[in-house]
């Protein structure tokens, strides 16, 4: 044991020494190598996630790797309490919190356009929940207008009849078109940085599968062990990640309604709304239940999260955009109730409201965080099939 800690006090002078350490961007880059280094020559939790066997194929830890593995990151905070140089030990080994704040960076440094990187730092669960309730009172002031904000509509009413169906594509479709191509941006920011330090090869079909069924799978949230991940103590749960499970394929449940619909509409000429069984209705009711569910869990997790585990500067993002996932299903589900009513109206302003306000905030919101991260798996899947650059034999 002392010729471990010889090993580790010796690594962690190298990160931090005036001559030895790399000259990196800001102090939390500087902070994750500095961990880093001192992983690397404990290496105890080398089986937990992707980023410590990525770590072990690195000397060094420049810009370009910090952000590929804080990005690989789940922050599922197993290392954290496996730790035996976690707080309060001299070397205050934190990876999940160090990796968080570097994450939270990320997603302003790759910004598209880069002037706006800053909302990250503003998209709060305040701000979010006054953008939706701001364009849902224009909305509805637009309907009290026409005389309709609170009228009977009859039971086989269209949505269209009190916002016409291309002055909606209208008010949506540059919103979420701007929001896909900054994301996009971004993300090829990012991948453009790290593939020379993931080995620099093409992403190729294994690796492409590989890094799909751990994203649609979630592998890396079991905590390394199949038990899940640590939330408010040491124990483990798998609540983390069935919260996000039920909050992502909601999502896409829902995103899939809305693209049969948008095909019914335009090839044949079938206009909403639809009713049951039709396939929009069915996957619309059973994704707004699961993402209206995932999001409470994940709501109700992130509050009672022990700050260790994170970033509590990030918590604002999060909670923001948990919540107006959770406005838009709970939203849309209520226009079920309310079709054929005289609140009508008004639910289907508040749901508008909620989804145009999401798609303004995707691009500099958590809902990067689900980019970035499958863009790192990818990479992680091309670079492990590579030989080890510091491994035995290597050159």
């Amino acid at each position: 044991m002392s010729t471990l800690e010889h090993l580790i006090r010796e690594a962690s002078d190298l990160a931090t020494g005036p001559t030895g350490g790399l000259r990196l961007a800001t102090p939390a880059e500087a902070e994750v190598a500095r961990q880093l280094h001192i992983c690397n020559a404990c290496r105890y939790c080398e089986g937990f996630c992707a980023v410590f066997p990525a770590m072990t194929r690195r000397l060094e830890f420049p810009t370009a790797d910090v952000h590929f593995l804080a990005n690989l990151c789940h922050n599922c905070g197993a290392c954290l309490h496996a730790c035996q140089y976690a707080p309060p030990h001299e070397f205050a080994v934190n990876i999940p919190q160090a990796m968080a704040r570097v994450r939270g960076q990320t997603y302003q440094d790759y910004a598209w356009p880069p002037a706006l990187g800053r909302l990250y730092q503003r998209n709060g669960l305040v701000l979010c929940l006054a953008l939706a309730a701001a364009l849902a009172l224009f909305l509805a002031l637009t309907v009290a207008l026409r005389g309709g904000l609170w009228a009977v509509v009859p039971a086989g009413g269209s949505f269209y009849d009190l916002f016409p169906h291309n002055l909606m594509v209208g008010l949506f479709a540059p919103v979420f078109g701007f929001a896909m191509l900054a994301l996009g941006m971004g993300v090829r920011r990012f991948w453009r940085e790290i593939t020379p330090v993931t080995s620099g090869a093409a992403l190729d079909a294994p690796a492409a599968a590989e890094a799909t069924h751990d994203v649609l799978r979630l592998k890396y949230l079991d905590g390394g062990h199949g038990q899940g991940c640590n939330n408010a103590d040491d124990a483990f749960t798998l609540w983390r990640r069935r919260c996000h499970h039920l909050t992502f394929y909601g999502f896409m449940l829902c995103f899939a309604a809305t693209s049969v619909a948008t095909l019914y509409h335009y090839a044949f000429g079938w206009a909403a709304p639809y009713d049951l069984p039709s396939l929009p209705k069915l996957l619309g009711g059973v994704g707004g239940v699961a993402l209206a569910l995932g999001t409470a869990g994940l709501a109700w997790l992130n509050l009672r999260r022990d700050p260790a585990h994170g970033d509590t500067a990030q918590q604002p993002m999060d909670l923001g955009f948990i919540a107006l996932l959770f406005l838009t299903a709970a939203s849309g589900l209520a226009l079920w109730w309310a079709r054929g009513t005289a609140a009508m109206p008004a639910v289907l302003c508040l749901h508008l409201g909620a989804v145009m306000a999401l798609f303004a905030t995707l691009p500099y919101g958590k809902f990067a965080h689900g980019i970035f991260r499958s863009a790192a798996l990818a990479r992680h899947a091309v670079e492990k099939r590579r030989p080890n650059p510091v491994g035995l034999g290597a050159d």
